[in-house]
């Protein structure tokens, strides 16, 4: 697997930022889960993908054309009382070695060594609006300069918010960062093989949502992109269902949406299956029209399309199947123009992943749909769901959820979806169910 060329990313960066300017962007905090136990730390996703650095209390700073060095970090210090309790640090040396940094200082020093750095800059980039105490004190920074007694020193000049080009570069994968999404995609379909296989009536929710984490750390990836999702029955109905806590019934369907990280590249995949191993005609040919929705969806990726050109074919091919089936009245241009569809399908479908799950990135440029690129990488994932309480429709539709998600990656000649391994063709479920 190719090294992840931090550096690069550094340089790219700076050159945008032109000289006399610097930017400066703070490491994620460590969060409280209860009392005095924290959730796990997992790095900010800019802060990582500029340093590859996964401690907290960090700073990076970066200084285009600085003489002694434009990658600066302020990180903890080596302690070996703290390290014995809660594990190495890499502290400033190795820093220098490990991250490549020119100068590393503790992070206990850095309200007497930044604002020196950020002095006679005219421009300082950072994220505003992230971290608002962060924020506050770069404020503090450079009031403290502009107050200084030697008014012959230029003062820091204009602030600018560094997320948007920022986000632009992640937005655009490299070879390096498609591999790890990659790794992250199969491991993932393993998870899902997995819990089609164990997936029985009078199981619980639970059940199978242990059988994803298992297959992930059995696979190299010890933690979920995000909160699994395992609704089954009217459950699915709930787009950002997380309890995962109900029975599994015989004659309904189980819709899971689940991912694993790898080295922090996520994966996003969403599967719906019979809970007893056979779609009932109803789910059937609800299942048919999201998949066939699904696969005109993906052909719709490819160099030079819109973003929204995705999202209305899916929608296109849903309202015309939700009318043949009687669920929606009227014709297909009556539908589209009053939205009627949103009743069934009331989301996008797709978003960026990456680094984050709901990954950085513009969808409009100029207030006009974004053009695909090459190394841009999305989900698609149409879907269909009627609460077991909506009244206007038929019985034999009430109760369905149904998504199908994979993550498509844009190459030169079309697309290469990350995730196929998963089986989505009905009789390709069923067949695996039997065995």
């Amino acid at each position: 697997m190719q090294e992840i060329n931090f550096a690069a990313r550094r340089k790219r960066l700076m050159q945008w930022m032109g000289p006399n300017s610097i930017a400066i962007l703070p490491a994620a905090s460590e969060k409280v889960r209860s009392r005095d136990v924290n959730f796990h730390f997992r790095q900010d996703s800019d802060f990582w993908y500029l340093t590859g650095f996964n401690e907290p209390e960090s700073v990076v700073v970066l200084i285009p054309g600085r003489k002694h060095g434009e990658f600066i970090l302020f990180n903890r210090e080596k302690d070996e009382l703290h390290e014995t309790w809660h594990g190495k640090r890499l502290g400033q040396e190795g820093a220098l070695q490990t991250l490549g940094a020119d100068d590393a200082f503790p992070i206990t020093d850095i309200d007497d060594i930044l604002p020196g750095l950020m002095e006679g800059k005219e421009r300082i980039y950072f994220e505003l609006g992230v971290n608002p105490d962060f924020d506050q004190q770069i404020l503090e920074w450079r009031n403290q300069l502009n107050k200084a007694q030697n008014k012959s020193q230029i003062r820091p000049g204009e602030m600018i918010d560094l997320k948007h080009h920022l986000h632009e570069m992640r937005l655009i994968k490299t070879q390096a960062e498609i591999q790890r999404m990659r790794y992250a995609a199969n491991a993932s379909a393993k998870a899902h093989i997995a819990l089609i296989k164990a997936c029985k009536p009078g199981k619980n929710e639970q059940d199978m949502e242990a059988e994803l984490q298992y297959h992930y750390v059995l696979n190299g990836c010890r933690y979920a992109a995000y909160p699994s999702i395992v609704a089954a029955g009217d459950n699915a109905n709930i787009l950002h269902y997380v309890e995962n806590d109900s029975e599994m019934l015989d004659g309904d369907l189980l819709l899971t949406d689940a991912g694993c990280e790898f080295e922090y590249y996520a994966a996003d995949i969403s599967r719906t299956i019979p809970i007893n191993g056979k779609f009932s005609e109803p789910q059937a040919q609800l299942y048919d029209l999201v998949l066939k929705a699904q696969l005109a969806a993906i052909e719709m990726v490819k160099p030079g399309n819109h973003w929204n050109d995705i999202h209305d074919k899916a929608v296109e091919i849903i309202t015309q199947g939700l009318i043949d089936l009687k669920i929606l009245k009227g014709s297909l241009k009556q539908n589209l123009a009053k939205e009627t569809y949103k009743e069934f399908y009331m989301h996008k479908t797709g978003h960026w992943i990456g680094l984050d799950v709901h990954d950085v990135g513009d969808y409009q440029v100029h207030g006009q749909s974004r053009l695909l690129e090459v190394g841009m990488v999305l989900t698609v994932e149409p879907g269909i769901y009627i609460s077991k309480d909506n009244a206007r429709v038929a019985k034999k539709w009430r109760g369905i959820g149904i998504r199908i998600e994979d993550d498509v990656a844009v190459t030169k000649s079309g697309y290469d979806i990350l995730t196929k391994a998963v089986p989505k063709e009905r009789e390709q479920i069923e067949a695996l169910m039997s065995n």
